[in-house]
């Protein structure tokens, strides 16, 4: 089955990270190992980078169902951490939902979903609380919403299911941080991607992970299918500016992100075309309200903002 094991403890509670590879999968894999869980750590391509005591591989496609669960038969939690290429989400999201579920169910496990900002469709509201409307006008927000439909449907056959609403990532690469905003850092330039003074949800992956940690703690306590938004940190252009200068230690020009040059370009790249129609994010000030997590767990611990951008500035090219 291609499981092979660091270190395990069959008394520790067992989290199957599906999508262990990706950039809150990764995450995900080291706060709950260093929490002390039996971590078993699902990707199509096995190992891991960093030492991490109680973790075990297992290479195979999420797709996979019958042979996770041969080698996984039971868990106390799976995290949803797969990352479908972003392009081919109307014909990926649904069957991956589908296996995740499957997958979830068999083992009697809590499922715990990573939700973005995206359900609120192009005109979101300012202020996202967890009883904000949904508004499926575009096609992102459509296929979330659907996502997020059929997990609450599937409670109905045994699925539990709580999903994590959080902001735009910090840390990993593939992100709008190293991707664009810091692009350009090693020359002095910090990217601004619209106006300086709209607040933007951000979620700083570690911080996002331990909170993970933290509801999976509490599964007992949770309803069948719950949905609770995690505020991270809520920052401008302008903050993030004057964030990476303080790290950097120097000036920093401003350069407004080329979205008539992308959309040039968007017309041979798929992902550039899929990218350019999220531009709205970076047009609409939102954050989100976490009254309902703050009222499961207390107080929610965030690191500043210049602890979250750090590694941006040490390695503006290639963060892990």
């Amino acid at each position: 089955m291609n499981l092979a094991s660091k270190t395990s403890n069959a008394q520790s509670p067992s989290v199957l990270v599906l999508g262990a590879k990706g950039r809150l999968g990764q995450a995900a894999v080291e706060a709950f190992a260093a929490a002390g869980w039996r971590v078993i750590a699902q990707a199509r391509s096995v190992g891991y980078d960093k030492p991490v005591q109680n973790i075990e591989f297992l290479q195979c496609d999420v797709l996979d169902t019958a042979r996770i669960l041969t080698a996984v038969p039971s868990v106390d939690v799976v995290i949803h951490a797969v990352n479908p290429d972003y392009t081919r989400w109307d014909t990926l999201l649904p069957p991956t939902t589908d296996a995740v579920i499957r997958i979830a169910t068999a083992t009697q496990a809590l499922l715990m979903v990573p939700g973005n900002v995206y359900n609120f469709g192009a005109d979101l509201p300012a202020v996202l609380a967890e009883d904000t409307p949904f508004v499926a006008n575009t096609s992102k927000a459509a296929q979330r919403v659907a996502m997020e439909e059929t997990l609450a449907a599937a409670t109905q056959q045994g699925l539990r299911c709580v999903i994590l609403r959080a902001g735009d990532f910090i840390g990993g690469t593939g992100t709008w941080l190293d991707m664009a905003i810091t692009k350009s850092l090693t020359k002095g330039v910090v990217t601004h991607m619209g106006p300086d003074d709209l607040p933007h949800a951000w979620a700083y992956l570690p911080d996002l992970a331990t909170t993970f940690v933290r509801v999976a703690e509490q599964r007992e306590r949770l309803p069948a299918f719950d949905t609770m938004h995690y505020p991270g940190i809520t920052a401008t252009g302008k903050d993030v500016h004057v964030a990476l200068e303080q790290l950097s230690g120097r000036s920093l020009k401003a350069k407004a992100m080329p979205w008539l040059l992308m959309q040039g370009i968007g017309w041979f790249s798929p992902m550039l075309r899929a990218a350019i129609k999220m531009r709205y994010l970076w047009q609409r000030p939102h954050q989100l309200h976490g009254d309902k997590l703050e009222h499961l767990l207390g107080k929610i611990s965030t690191s500043s903002l210049q602890d979250a951008l750090r590694g941006y500035v040490n390695k503006p090219q290639t963060i892990n």
